[in-house]
């Protein structure tokens, strides 16, 4: 279903308040992005009836009224009804192209200016709309032309994939929110049709909204070449002292691209330089956590561990670092953190709980069907376990109520 712009359309203004209402993203989706967790597909998808309205005329609301607004039907994108002589909307006006619907409450506006109107069917043949979205023809044609929710996601990804960075930033919003919300199992098929010259155009252009940093620096990382790999780095090794949106992103196409080589660089600049910011460190966390859960052995999970390690002479994330080591069930360092149990820098709350419940996991960690002889690692930890009981009972005992394993 294409639309035709009509003579009255006029300047489009295109309205984003409501995407600040939505809520993030669930964590199953794109490791690195953020957005709303419903999408124009979605909300289009959840309708009963579905059209492109016109402002014809408002009233403004005072003491006696609410106000309201009136739109002219362009085009019935969907209708509850089986025909549209059965088909009524609100005030018994039928729901096709030319008839008015009139809204309660005013909304600004100029003839010409368009909205999705998205409603539900209510008792009878009633529906009752939803706040109109201002959209352009671009954005209309966008929304109903998309893929539906039942299509396969790679021919959804692939519809979206061609509007990333589109001139009409709401369609540019939501086709990145589309992808910010696919699953990362779901995004890699398409590495093959990613627009690589277009990725390193935005990942350096200031233009871009620093929030799609971390997708396209993933999406990059996943079709790029040495080439990409040295803008890439280059970008990573920007001096930052703030907050970086997305960098994380990068840090893990980087590492997916390069392997072992990249890591290095990311050890040095990263991890073992003590006067990077907090939040470039934890990026590089991030980036190896991802690694460990999506990597597929890029980087195998023995190397990554090593790499984490060496965070535990950063007493600022030593907890952090420790629940990581724990869920990895890296049990190399069992002495290790007894040495750092109340030491100087380490004595504070959180890494003691840490390294307790480290302890805890260890002895845990058995094989399944049991044996003989438990494991090394299963007798160090109970032995560390006891030691520490002795030193700090209550908080063994606080950690050993509330324990359980991520």
């Amino acid at each position: 279903m294409r639309f035709v712009k009509p003579v009255l359309c006029g300047a489009i203004v295109v309205s984003l308040a409501a995407w600040a209402l939505l809520a993030p993203t669930a964590a199953v989706a794109c490791p690195f992005c953020s957005a709303p967790s419903l999408t124009l597909s979605e909300q289009f998808a959840k309708a009963d009836a579905a059209i492109l309205g016109q402002w014809i005329s408002g009233e403004m609301s005072n003491k006696e009224r609410l106000g309201s607004t009136t739109y002219e039907i362009v085009q019935v994108a969907r209708t509850p009804f089986k025909s549209v002589e059965n088909g009524k909307g609100e005030n018994g006006k039928a729901i096709e192209k030319g008839k008015q619907i009139t809204l309660e409450r005013y909304r600004a506006g100029k003839k010409g200016d368009l909205a999705l109107l998205l409603g539900s069917r209510s008792k009878g043949e009633n529906i009752e709309w939803g706040s109109p979205l201002d959209v352009s023809a671009t954005s209309y044609n966008y929304i109903v032309d998309a893929p539906s929710q039942e299509s396969k996601p790679e021919l959804r990804l692939a519809y979206y994939l061609k509007y990333l960075e589109n001139p009409d930033r709401m369609v540019a919003d939501d086709a990145y929110a589309e992808f910010a919300n696919a699953p990362y199992k779901n995004i890699v098929p398409l590495a093959k049709l990613f627009p690589r010259e277009s990725l390193r155009k935005w990942l350096t252009s200031p233009d871009v909204p620093a929030t799609r940093t971390g997708l396209y620096g993933l999406m990059l990382g996943l079709c790029g070449s040495e080439e990409d790999a040295a803008l890439m780095q280059a970008k990573i090794m920007e001096s930052a002292q703030d907050f970086r949106l997305g960098i994380e992103g990068v840090m893990g196409g980087y590492l997916m691209l390069t392997g072992e080589n990249g890591l290095r660089e990311i050890e040095k600049s990263k991890l073992q330089d003590k006067q990077v910011a907090f939040s470039e460190t934890y990026a590089a966390m991030q980036a190896l956590r991802f690694l460990w859960t999506y990597g597929e052995g890029r980087i195998s999970g023995e190397r990554l561990k090593t790499s984490m390690r060496l965070l535990l002479d950063r007493p600022e994330v030593a907890d952090l670092v420790i629940g990581d080591l724990t869920r990895w069930k890296d049990w190399s360092i069992q002495a290790r953190l007894m040495e750092l149990y109340g030491a100087d820098e380490y004595n504070i709350p959180s890494i003691k709980r840490s390294i307790i419940r480290y302890m805890i996991a260890s002895t845990k960690d058995v094989p399944a069907g049991g044996g003989e002889q438990p494991t090394r690692h299963v007798t160090d930890g109970a032995r560390h376990l006891e030691e520490l009981r002795n030193k700090d009972a209550k908080m063994v005992n606080d950690a050993e109520r509330f324990f359980f394993l991520q």
